[in-house]
């Protein structure tokens, strides 16, 4: 049900900037959705359908009213309509991922993997798109679900569920490195929500199945000649955490990559992660950006110790957080075991 409610909530947002040029704020959208939020799905579709019964071919009312057949679990109804989006010659990312929804209700999955791939025919740099069509196969235990993931952090880089997915993925695998790349991007996309929890523990983890290698070399399924140059740098820097991976010592080791990357690479791999690393490193945050990231899963009472004890650097440091936006250009895509 989070996940529904993350859906709702980006599907208001993305129609904010009509509402709120409507000079009326009781219009039937308004309403319908005001009734979605509590819950009453009911008097949602009441309101939906009587408002296009006035406007037939209204993309964004046909889709509010087949989402809440979907909350209401009249899923007959919602699919029939959901066909008729998808059909229409405007059918946008949203027609396809509510289509998507209804369909895995009723257990149509040879029906919704079509839908997918018709969606990507379509929109073949939508992220949700990939994303979903991998999480639908990664479901049925089918491993080419990376594939889409990886395409989608290619094609539309500021989506955060590729990121998320793939993070997971390499973590159980001998590909460590894109485990920590795309959970930490991922951070940055999607800093506060409970999928946010779970990748700081993978990332401090992750780190630790690092350094359990005594040749990071080793086992990496990679022809990637970024990750070698990673690996390069990061491999002589295991003397940072001899005494164990903690959020203290992992500040070390990640201020000593930046430092090195910066000299022995500096524009061979243009990378924004590494960058807003470094603007971080320049401007006196990065311990409690690393804090923020590994304190927690690490130790938690340390960590509440630690910004106990640097109030100030802490509270700047997610203010500037909170206040920034955070963007991967499209461009700076570096692996290649995936394709």
């Amino acid at each position: 049900m989070n996940r529904i409610l993350v859906f709702f909530t980006a599907l208001t947002l993305s129609q904010f900037s009509v509402l709120a040029q409507s000079t009326d704020d009781k219009s039937p959208q308004t309403v319908a959705r005001g009734y979605t939020q509590q819950g009453d799905y009911t008097n949602a579709i009441v309101v939906l359908n009587t408002a296009l019964q006035k406007d037939p071919q209204n993309l964004e009312l046909s889709k509010d009213l087949a989402f809440n057949y979907y909350l209401s679990k009249d899923y007959i109804k919602g699919v029939s309509l959901a066909r008729a989006l998808v059909d229409r010659p405007d059918a946008d990312v949203q027609s396809y991922q509510i289509a998507a929804m209804l369909y895995k209700a009723i257990d149509q999955a040879k029906e919704c993997e079509k839908l997918y791939r018709d969606g990507l025919k379509k929109y073949p740099r939508s992220g949700p798109l990939h994303s979903e069509y991998g999480e639908m196969l990664w479901a049925r235990q089918d491993y080419g679900a990376i594939k889409e993931w990886e395409k989608g952090i290619e094609v539309d880089p500021n989506y955060s569920g590729n990121y998320y997915f793939a993070a997971k993925y390499y973590y159980f695998t001998y590909d460590k490195v894109w485990s920590l790349l795309y959970g930490e991007i991922f951070l940055n996309l999607e800093s506060y929500t409970k999928r946010t929890a779970e990748i700081k523990e993978l990332l401090l983890e992750g780190y630790k199945k690092l350094y359990t290698e005594s040749d990071m070399h080793k086992n990496q399924d990679t022809k990637s000649p970024f990750v070698n140059a990673w690996l390069n740098i990061m491999g002589p820097l295991n003397f940072t955490v001899k005494d164990g991976i903690t959020a203290e010592s992992l500040t070390v080791l990640r201020t000593k990559f930046i430092l090195n990357w910066f000299t022995t690479y500096p524009t061979n791999y243009p990378y924004r992660l590494f960058d807003f690393e470094r603007q971080l490193l320049k401007e006196g945050m990065f311990d409690a950006y690393n804090e923020w990231i590994f304190g927690a899963a690490g130790n938690l009472p340390a960590f509440q110790t630690w910004t106990n004890v640097h109030n100030e650097e802490y509270k700047r440091f997610i203010d500037f957080q909170r206040g920034r936006v955070f963007k991967m250009p499209e461009g700076q895509y570096y692996q290649v075991a995936a394709k």
